[in-house]
């Protein structure tokens, strides 16, 4: 439905054969940078339980990619990593594999806020219906996301709130054992997870934002940036199974960023793309 498909086409077909691949082959290359800090940290997460080489931890991590793809919120990530750990290790590594996710979650809640910001200041979401004084809900909005985000970080930093959660509920209590792992993380061990984190998020982004300027798409590579936090903010939120990620993925990407481009055949192929 977009107005000038072919020439959109016609331009994605000319950009690509003049920096098509480059581009690829450095998407390529982040894509081996990208899983490798996912090994690093899941190397260090399983480290109180038992020492596995960064090798086997790189193995885990894309068993865990592959069980994924049919489970929502690719939690089967979870039952491809202990595969690679031994039997004693296997249910107790559910517990760190989840401070590893709690990590990610952080900071694509704290990109997400800055590019939320962004997009309610300079694109407005509702219209004033005279009721409320302008920008009311976009401010609702904003706070709620705040106060998820000082919440998650706190649980982060304070772990031990969710073992005496285990403690007190009856029927969790037998699975205490399992989770008593995250109280052997420091906070040095924690800061350490989400550093590694945040490098991580920035090279996924910088994958696609690459993929969208080999694609010609036309924009200014901060606002891409925020724009794009905004859409792992939603993709992250929204329940859904790795395979039909790609559709969800595809129209949100088509909203948000094109507010920078009508192209939107390009974000789709970008889209694709990286997925």
């Amino acid at each position: 439905h977009q107005p000038n498909l072919q020439s959109s086409l016609v331009h994605i077909m000319d950009t690509l054969e003049q920096k098509g691949w480059i581009a690829m082959v450095l998407v390529l290359l982040l894509m081996f940078c990208n899983w490798g800090l996912e090994a690093r940290k899941w190397q260090k997460l399983v480290k109180p339980l038992e020492d596995i080489s960064f090798l086997r931890s790189f193995s885990a991590i894309l068993s865990g990619v592959s069980l994924s793809i049919n489970t929502p919120n690719r939690i089967g990530e979870y039952g491809g990593r202990i595969l690679y750990l031994s039997n004693r290790n296997k249910l107790k590594a559910i517990a760190a594999t989840i401070v590893g996710s709690f990590s990610q979650l952080i900071v694509t809640i704290i990109f997400g806020l800055i590019g939320m910001i962004y997009y309610i200041n300079n694109f407005p979401l509702i219209k004033d219906d005279g009721y409320f004084a302008p920008n009311f809900w976009e401010k609702i909005l904003v706070g709620v996301l705040i106060f998820i985000c000082l919440l998650t970080i706190l649980l982060y930093f304070r772990l031990q709130i969710i073992v005496a959660i285990f403690e007190k509920i009856p029927f969790l209590r037998k699975a205490k054992v399992f989770v008593q792992i995250i109280l052997r993380y420091s906070t040095g061990d924690l800061e350490s997870l989400l550093l590694l984190s945040a490098i991580r998020y920035l090279v996924f982004s910088a994958q696609y934002l690459i993929l969208l300027d080999a694609f010609g798409l036309e924009f200014i590579w901060w606002q891409g940036l925020l724009l794009n936090s905004v859409i792992y903010l939603v993709m992250a939120l929204v329940p859904t199974i790795a395979i039909a990620e790609l559709g969800l993925r595809g129209k949100v990407s088509i909203y948000f960023m094109g507010l920078l481009s009508a192209n939107t055949a390009a974000i789709v192929a970008a889209t694709v793309g990286i997925w």
